[in-house]
């Protein structure tokens, strides 16, 4: 179907209109089409380009929130991390954690162990053990005074978030969904006794409007919530926290696990985790001031605070901004209740229905299902087609079975079938006949092959070159200088599947570079 052909589409009458277009979104979206709604997602820029694609890319309980006593929040996202582990292999894996404690410590240890021990608990298996210094040493090479530490190890899990939020896009899509990306919602369609009842919108692309009606409107814009809420006039319940990171090359902050960290500064929790191939540092948590239409993005203070905490533990490295890759940030909505400290914030989420607005915000990456599950409830006292057969909260990929073959050919180095399978599910199959040859060599230092850039370009509705090299793949953040030495390979791979002729592509490239150095250098840090 074009993209004119689905404009249109927009005319007809809808049983439930999505907004937003990041991992809530998708999810609410997959599971309104699985009960056989007919089911329309809407998002102002791109699929993911929000908190979803700039998230810390673990999907996990939460260890910290545990220790705050938030133990509702930690319970659900046990669970979902144990769901999204069976049905997402290859896409959401296994990451062993590491807490190191100093000797003498001895209530640190004690009171540790009882939270991990319950973590474990919830997941319904027992994964974590202490370990001496010695073991602890080698586990974590470059760790500071390292006979001076012992340490737990636990298991978490991690995911490339924006990739998770297509594949469910494109799961909801096979069931009958429709989701645009660049398709702005100008205002709130209201019935004869004020309830909402669609939305006006407008592409991004052409400048058209149009109006869109629907049964229920839900509202899965995250950070953004708010804003559409005030179209209710209602006053604003969530916090806009800033979380920054840094990424630094495997080579220069080797770890072979993740590791727990402490802010010599105020004690906050901190990470550092291997992902695609590199370290990332995080995270920030700080109110977000600047408007959420600007690209958000590291502060120095933010990149001295992390640097900081990583010297402490890991001081032999001596690592400083010029080690630093690349940077992001996220802005992620947690409901306010008015604590000083940010990072005291309870991370659950709320669902709201004010005037038949639907709003779904607060939460985490790793409960986006039960949150759709949530919110389609909410929504069913105005919904008065789908089959409502599925048990709520229990959709599932796992009937999507994906047998791919090798993909490696002679003299070339291609990608896992595991990891095409996870990115792509029911799709990795025709991805991995439709191309063949070198496109199945790897991006040099990632685990990207040319093939999904191609593949991206010809389906997957990018619009703008920073749409494929940032949330399609992530060559933007894996890349030095974000892939601009590599501009040329892209162009001739892609070019003709994007339909862009020399001067647009220059345009686009331009454009690109430019967003990447506002936004992702590590000359942010200067």
């Amino acid at each position: 179907m074009t993209l004119q052909e689905e404009l249109e589409g927009l005319k007809e009458p809808w049983d439930v209109v999505v907004i937003g277009g990041g991992i809530t979104g998708a999810g609410v979206l997959l599971e309104a089409s699985r009960q056989g709604l007919r089911s329309l997602l809407l998002e102002q820029r791109d699929f993911a380009w929000g908190t979803s694609s700039r998230s810390s890319k673990m999907v996990h309980g939460g260890m910290r929130y545990l220790r705050q006593g938030q133990f509702k929040t930690s319970w659900q996202a046990v669970r979902e991390r144990e769901r999204l582990l069976i049905e997402y292999p290859g896409l959401v894996n296994p990451l062993p954690f590491i807490f190191p404690i100093k000797k003498g410590r001895a209530v640190l240890k004690w009171s540790v162990n009882l939270f991990i021990s319950a973590y474990d608990l919830m997941a319904g298996r027992k994964a974590h053990q202490f370990h001496n210094q010695e073991v602890l040493s080698e586990m974590l090479p470059g760790l500071g005074d390292a006979r001076s530490y012992g340490g737990f190890s636990f298991l978490d899990a991690v995911t490339d978030d924006a990739r998770l939020v297509l594949r469910t896009i494109q799961e909801a899509q096979r069931r009958g969904g429709l989701a645009l990306n660049y398709v702005k919602v100008l205002d709130l369609l209201k019935d004869q006794k004020g309830r909402v009842a669609g939305v006006s919108v407008q592409d991004q692309r052409s400048q058209k409007t149009h109006e869109v009606r629907a049964q229920v409107v839900i509202n899965a814009t995250g950070a953004w919530a708010d804003d559409l809420r005030a179209l209710c006039g209602r006053p604003p319940r969530l916090r806009r926290l800033r979380g920054s990171h840094l990424l630094f090359s495997q080579a220069r902050f080797p770890l072979p696990s993740a590791v727990a960290l402490t802010s010599p500064r105020d004690r906050r929790s901190l990470f550092a985790l291997p992902w695609e191939g590199l370290t990332l540092l995080g995270t920030t948590d700080l109110d977000h001031e600047p408007p959420l239409e600007k690209e958000p993005k590291i502060t120095r203070l933010e990149g001295e605070y992390l640097l900081e905490a990583a010297n402490q533990w890991f001081p032999g490295l001596g690592l400083s901004s010029k080690d630093v890759t690349a940077t992001f940030a996220g802005v992620r909505p947690v409901i306010h209740t008015g604590k000083a400290d940010p990072s005291r914030e309870s991370r659950d989420h709320a669902v709201w229905v004010e005037e038949g607005l639907v709003t779904i915000s607060g939460g985490k990456l790793t409960t986006f299902r039960l949150m759709a599950s949530q919110a389609l409830k909410a929504a069913r006292p105005w919904l008065r087609t789908g089959s409502f057969a599925a048990k709520e909260g229990a959709y599932a990929s796992r009937d999507v079975k994906v047998d791919l073959t090798e993909t490696s050919l002679p003299g070339t180095k291609g990608p896992s079938p595991d990891r095409l399978a996870g990115r792509y599910g029911f799709l990795a199959k025709e991805i991995q006949t439709s191309l063949s040859g070198p496109l199945f060599e790897m991006v040099e230092g990632t685990q990207t092959c040319w093939a999904e850039l191609v593949w991206a370009a010809r389906h997957e509705k990018v619009v703008h070159l920073d749409d494929l090299l940032l949330r399609r793949t992530r060559l933007g953040l894996l890349l030095p200088q974000g892939g601009a030495g590599l501009l040329q390979r892209v162009r001739d791979c892609t070019q003709a599947a994007l339909g862009w002729d020399d001067h647009q592509w220059q345009i686009e490239a331009d454009r690109y570079l430019a967003l990447w150095q506002e936004a992702f250098s590590p000359d942010l840090l200067s």
